[in-house]
């Protein structure tokens, strides 16, 4: 079993900087065993991907909107995923979720079979 808690979430101007982090707990299984996702999504539209890390954090993928702005990764120590998030706009506010796959790295979301229960990003213009 996996459980997800992300923190970080906030409001911020536009321009500004948030890092979102996700805890995994696991059982019976290693955090290493997992390669992990962030998606966001807002009312009345699809979840959209943001970024993926695979287990040991060489690989990793983004969301076109999100390259050059977004970083991903995660460290194996403390079961922990981050987000940082820089040049935050307006369009980037959504709920952000954590999700666990144990696929290969991968953006669609059907492939995450555990996931957090968001944080909300809110940036102002």
């Amino acid at each position: 079993q996996v459980r997800l808690v992300e923190s970080g979430g906030g409001l911020v101007q536009s321009g500004g900087s948030l890092m979102l982090s996700c805890t995994v707990s696991t059982s019976g299984r290693p955090f290493n065993s997992l390669n992990m996702g962030w998606f966001r999504q807002t009312p009345g539209k699809e979840r959209e991907f943001v970024a993926a890390i695979n287990w040991d954090g060489r690989s990793t993928l983004y969301g076109d909107a999100m390259k050059g702005r977004f970083t991903i990764a995660r460290n194996n120590a403390d079961n922990t995923v981050q987000l940082q998030m820089n040049n935050l706009k307006p369009e980037d506010s959504a709920v952000y979720y954590c999700a666990s796959t144990t696929y290969g790295i991968t953006y669609y979301s059907d492939a995450y079979s555990n996931w957090g229960q968001g944080t909300q990003v809110t940036v102002s213009s």
